[in-house]
């Protein structure tokens, strides 16, 4: 795993916790690594809920031990909330946005305090679930979220995966096209009625 995070973007673990506050209620940033972490996010960011992308793997390769974690999470009220979603492919990632954005939305809804967006190194899934929620949720096309975010936070998260996400929500049917025989600026924006469509079905996806 740690060959595949290439330069610039690299995840130090020996650097701690690292993040970036990409609105006034979403936080996107790497993998609480301890306790003190839930005790730091929760007195100095305000955050009330977590969501975490990481499998079970990443996890485990790391040496986290996210029982403790979540416990504290309870402890100091936090909800924690796990949509898993595979490193390094952008299929599974594909896949996964719908719910992970799901409950992104939801939380963001609920008004209790800031979201934390995590991976593991705050570099692919986590910044692409917020890209994908700033698209699909805050009337911004595709290139207009994935610049707010990657301006201030630099991060490679697969643009693909979140075209092909929304091309998969939009066009939820069985005889569409494969959106690889489509233009490259195909579903890099969405009129309104699909926007509406999209925010319905992922609502609908709350609590799956």
């Amino acid at each position: 795993m740690k060959k595949l995070m290439m330069n610039p973007y690299e995840y130090h673990h020996e650097f701690g916790m690292n993040y970036t506050l990409i609105t006034e209620d979403l936080i996107v940033g790497s993998q609480p690594q301890k306790v003190e972490d839930i005790d730091h996010l929760r007195e100095e960011e305000n955050v009330a809920y977590i969501l975490n992308l990481q499998q079970d793997s990443d996890v485990a390769y790391w040496g986290i031990d996210l029982r403790s974690i979540i416990k504290r999470c309870e402890q100091v009220g936090i909800r924690h909330m796990r949509r898993p979603a595979k490193d390094f492919d952008p299929d599974s990632l594909r896949n996964g946005l719908p719910k992970a954005v799901s409950s992104l939305e939801w939380a963001i809804s609920e008004g209790k305090g800031r979201v934390y967006v995590h991976c593991t190194a705050g570099l692919g899934r986590a910044p692409a679930v917020a890209i994908a929620y700033m698209f699909w949720f805050c009337n911004m096309d595709l290139d207009t979220a994935y610049k707010a975010l990657t301006s201030k936070r630099p991060c490679g998260p697969n643009r693909r995966a979140i075209r092909g996400a929304t091309y998969d929500l939009a066009k939820n049917d069985p005889w569409k096209e494969p959106l690889d025989s489509l233009p490259e600026y195909a579903f890099e924006d969405i009129a309104d009625w699909e926007r509406q469509l999209i925010q319905d079905r992922v609502r609908a996806l709350r609590g799956t």
